[in-house]
């Protein structure tokens, strides 16, 4: 049996992330056995070695807010992203009353 390393256990949560839907750092983090994971998620999610199957881009902070340093085409690209798969903005921020994952 092999112990999956902290980062494996974040994307496997990424992963989990429906169409249309974000997560929080927080609530990777949760999910992936630490709550005090959250910033060990934005540093897996920025070294991510697969963005076509860990959807990094569907993970904002708490506040619903995209990444200023998203590694994969920057704050921008990460808008365009999920605003393609739905996902409703109100001044700048996600509307995670509508789109937030419940991590099921």
């Amino acid at each position: 049996m092999t112990m999956k390393n902290s980062f494996e256990l974040i994307y496997d949560v990424v992963r989990r992330i429906p169409y249309g839907k974000v997560a929080t750092y927080g609530q990777i983090a949760m999910l992936a056995g630490n709550p005090h994971w959250s910033r060990v998620v934005g540093y897996a999610l920025h070294v991510n070695p697969d963005p076509k199957n860990i959807p990094c881009y569907r993970v904002v902070n708490r506040r619903g807010e995209p990444s200023h340093a998203f590694a994969f085409g920057g704050m921008n690209e990460q808008i365009a992203l999920l605003q393609n798969e739905g996902v409703a903005f109100i001044d700048g921020r996600v509307d995670l009353s509508k789109h937030l994952w419940d991590g099921k």
